[in-house]
């Protein structure tokens, strides 16, 4: 079977290039190890160590922030040195090795096994999705539809793991479900070595370093401008100072305060005009992702642990594990995705389909109707009794229409919109809003020690979500505006 001449030009994979069902497959084991450790880490704190909730909600917010904030580092050293397709391999590898780490009893190689995969992870994730935007020419009308697609083979692995990973984890050994997340990362990671020059040839290279410096010197020349060392230095320094103003001493606020200015300092004072204007409006999605996140995120932790402790799991003699509810969102994105995608389609043939931004202010007002259900599981939980899962299910369903709403758009809309030689760095910033909001989110969902009616703790993120979606919303025309230069942003 021979390849296009360009893999922008294939269309053998439902009208998409081979590539992205390459990647498809990549980022599936990859989320398989992610959501693995998901069903599984809060369980293990609280139900195996003992810990208190409390404790083990701003760990989990502390790891999975972590994991969301290594790729913007991992993303700028692809852009500059390595390039993504090599980076890809050393995550995966880097992965792989911290999940076997983690299969070991021992508490110090629990620990190492989290900073492993919170290492790999930075050098994998933000460049995956990089690559699938490299897979279409700006203005390509498939590109929204196609990181649909890819969505779809993030979340078929964030089904399977859970199922797999918390049976294990759960009703079999701990550490063997941390071990089975790592089996898939090496699936995946042998998948790529063998497929990508075939699928994706031209696709992630590195830039030599006579590229590099006549790239820099044709944008110096030009209007757009170039990023220089004390950018980052000055987005840095405000960065860290604006966190210790904040927060004081916590060393994990200032290296995510340091990191998100430096890279704010590189994107903002390298660019001028439009391109200024497409930076400052991906910064503003950026926020209103984070306060998506930070409620939806509540499913690892909080929602992990009422579901624990609060859901009737019992169908006839057989105790459904606590972690397969992990995979209900992922169920319906697979069901759901290809009817959104459709959707797109359709509107867009007709001249009607959102803007991105209104998309996610959608997402957003979804994301608030899902958490009333929990309001009412909550309070049958209150009054002594178990709610009926329905309910939870529930939640996971609107949940998941406000994920299509925003995540997979959100993806395409970074590629389109950020500035070429940026692509990966702030592919880095997008997940920065899930660093944040994990972090965040973990701090929240520790409050339901303090907050003991589980009504009163769910009630907080319908408020965040649908007073977020209303601002969002009078924003669109602004943002509209600065990204006027950009086809269908």
């Amino acid at each position: 079977m021979t390849t296009a001449a360009h893999p922008r030009d294939d269309r053998a994979f439902f009208g998409h290039p081979r590539g992205l069902g390459l990647l498809f497959l990549v980022e599936m084991w990859e989320r398989f190890s992610y959501y693995g450790m998901r069903a599984l880490l809060v369980l293990y704190l609280v139900n195996k160590l003992g810990w208190p909730s409390g404790d083990a909600s701003t760990l989990y917010g502390t790891y999975t922030g972590l994991v969301y904030l290594t790729p913007l580092i991992g993303g700028y050293l692809a852009d500059r040195f390595l390039g993504t397709r090599r980076s890809l391999v050393i995550g995966g590898l880097i992965i792989s090795i911290g999940h076997f780490t983690l299969a070991l009893p021992d508490l110090a190689a629990f620990y190492t096994g989290l900073a492993l995969v919170i290492v790999g992870t930075g050098f994998f994730k933000s460049n995956v999705a990089s690559m699938a935007g490299e897979l279409y020419a700006p203005g390509d009308p498939r590109r929204d539809a196609g990181f649909t697609i890819f969505y779809m083979g993030i979340n078929l692995g964030g089904f399977l793991a859970p199922l797999v990973c918390a049976y294990l984890g759960e009703r079999i050994g701990w550490h063997y479900g941390f071990g089975a997340a790592g089996v898939g990362m090496l699936l995946g990671l042998a998948t790529y070595l063998r497929y990508r020059d075939r699928y994706l040839p031209g696709i992630g290279l590195a830039p030599s370093p006579e590229a590099r410096a006549a790239r820099d010197a044709e944008l110096a020349a030009s209007a757009s401008g170039v990023s220089k060392p004390w950018h980052a230095m000055v987005g840095a320094l405000a960065g860290f100072s604006i966190s210790l103003a904040s927060t004081g001493f916590a060393w994990l606020s200032l290296v995510m305060g340091t990191i998100i200015g430096g890279g704010l300092g590189i994107a903002l004072l390298g660019s001028r005009g439009e391109e200024r204007k497409r930076v400052i409006a991906l910064f503003v999605i950026v926020f209103f992702a984070a306060c998506f996140w930070m409620a939806f995120e509540q499913a690892g932790s909080s929602m992990n642990l009422f579901a624990d402790q609060h859901v009737d799991r019992m169908v006839g003699s057989f105790e459904i594990p606590t972690g397969w509810f992990q995979s209900v969102n992922s169920m319906f994105i697979l069901l759901c995705a290809p009817l959104f995608a459709i959707a797109w389609r359709v509107l867009g043939a007709r001249g009607r389909e959102p803007s991105t931004s209104s998309k996610m202010a959608l997402g957003l007002f979804f994301l608030g109707i899902g958490f009333v259900f929990l309001v009412l599981a909550g309070r049958v939980a209150d009054a002594g009794g178990k709610a009926s899962p329905l309910l939870l299910i529930a939640t996971y369903l609107f949940h998941t229409f406000g994920e299509l709403c925003l995540s997979p758009v959100g993806l395409s809309y970074v590629t389109k919109v950020a500035p070429l030689r940026f692509a990966s760095l702030l592919m880095g910033v997008w997940y920065l809003a899930n660093a944040a909001a994990n972090k965040v989110g973990g701090w929240l969902a520790a409050q339901t020690e303090t907050i003991t009616s589980s009504a009163s703790f769910f009630s907080i993120p319908v408020a965040t979500s649908l007073g977020s979606a209303v601002l969002l919303a009078l924003l669109v025309p602004l943002l509209r505006r600065l990204t006027a230069s950009v086809p269908d942003a």
